[in-house]
């Protein structure tokens, strides 16, 4: 397991984009650790070279630890299913060579918070 620590620093307007190192592994968690971030802080957090969502989350107000997976497919694209109409059968995500942008709203005025960004 690899755990790559980003500070973030908002500009005034309360906004940030800031990046992990290149990094290959699934995906394992993303921990949120709030500093000074204003409460309701807004996050999208993406693979920079294909724009992969790995995670997006609105009015943020306390440290927090998610765990992104994303819905798998068959051989012709149809979703998989545990059972006929039933509950998508999810898996982490593989990122490869690949940095973790990490871009942030309503932030507050030069505020700072820190993501952890975990991958097997």
């Amino acid at each position: 397991m690899r755990r790559y620590k980003v500070t973030i620093t908002t500009a005034a307007d309360g906004t940030a984009t800031a990046y992990t190192p290149r990094l290959s592994g699934m995906l394992h968690s993303i921990q949120y650790v709030k500093t000074d971030f204003a409460d309701g802080i807004d996050f999208t957090i993406t693979s920079e070279a294909t724009g992969e969502s790995l995670l997006a989350k609105s009015d943020v107000n306390a440290s927090a630890v998610f765990y992104p997976r994303a819905p798998t497919h068959s051989q012709v694209g149809a979703a998989a299913l545990f059972a006929a109409g039933g509950t998508a059968v999810q898996e982490r995500i593989g990122l490869g060579n690949d940095r973790v942008k990490i871009a942030v709203a309503q932030g507050g005025n030069v505020k700072t918070g820190t993501v952890h960004v975990l991958v097997d």
